[in-house]
Parts: C-alpha cells; sequence; structure tokens
C-alpha cells in the first residue's frame, strides 16, 4: 500500500514538472513568434512551479524524517531557564 503511494506521489511529481517545463519552453517559443504573447505561458508555468510543484516536492522528500535535530532550540522552556 505504501509503495502504491509513493509511486503515485512521484507520477504527480513528474507529471507537474513536465507541465511546467512545457508551459515555460512553449511561452519562450511564442514570445519569440509573437511579441508578449508568451509571457503568460511562462507567468503560468512559473506559478504552477512555485505554488503546485515546489510544496509537493518538498512534502514528498521530508515526510518520513526526524527534523528536530535540525532545530536551532530543542525546547524554550530550557531554553530560557539558561538566560
Amino acid at each position: 500500500m505504501h509503495l502504491n503511494i509513493v509511486l503515485s506521489m512521484k507520477l504527480i511529481i513528474t507529471t507537474v514538472f513536465v507541465i511546467v517545463t512545457g508551459l515555460i519552453i512553449y511561452g519562450f517559443y511564442i514570445n519569440s513568434i509573437n511579441d508578449g504573447q508568451g509571457e503568460k505561458f511562462i507567468g503560468f508555468g512559473v506559478l504552477i512551479f512555485a505554488f503546485v510543484f515546489m510544496p509537493l516536492f518538498i512534502y514528498h522528500r521530508y515526510k518520513d524524517k526526524d527534523l528536530s535535530k535540525y532545530r536551532l532550540f530543542q525546547n524554550r522552556k530550557e531554553d530560557k531557564k539558561d538566560r
């Protein structure tokens, strides 16, 4: 069951990445033919990259990781007592 979820998440991330790359490349191509029309496609590609692809990618990569060792302060109460 867990393997199917991981594979489907990889498929979703790969699909979104291909769509974003395609939009940006198509935008540059249209921009070279028609003046200013490709900027919409480039903008949509960047927005999808920033607000869809990156959160999905970050969630997928850090889903089962222990991030407590990367904290600056382990416990706020103990930090206040030391001051």
